[in-house]
């Protein structure tokens, strides 16, 4: 397993899906940060298996679908980033 590591947009952006889902239902909430968290930890034990992150066409910076958000995340070495993780109707090229 490769070290995995957030960045604080990644921190925020879960907060925030959490924070949202959580003005429904605190339960579905946890559920979903769960489901976030154990999607993270199979990438860092296989973190080639995401497909590349088509806006980018770049090998190192994947992504995993997790029902309706991409969990994005960079490969460097023996470290994994994970960049944002974002609903699929945004854009990404706005995000920057």
């Amino acid at each position: 397993m490769v070290e995995l590591v957030w960045a604080e947009s990644a921190v925020k952006d879960l907060e925030g899906i959490c924070n949202y889902i959580a003005q429904d239902s605190e339960e579905y909430a946890n559920i979903f940060a769960s489901r976030v968290i154990d999607t993270i930890e199979t990438i860092g034990i296989f973190p080639s298996s995401g497909r590349v992150v088509p806006e980018l066409n770049n090998d190192m910076i994947r992504e995993m679908v997790l029902t309706n958000y991409r969990i994005i995340y960079r490969i460097n070495n023996e470290k994994v980033e994970i960049v944002r993780i974002i609903h699929n109707a945004r854009q990404l090229k706005k995000l920057e």
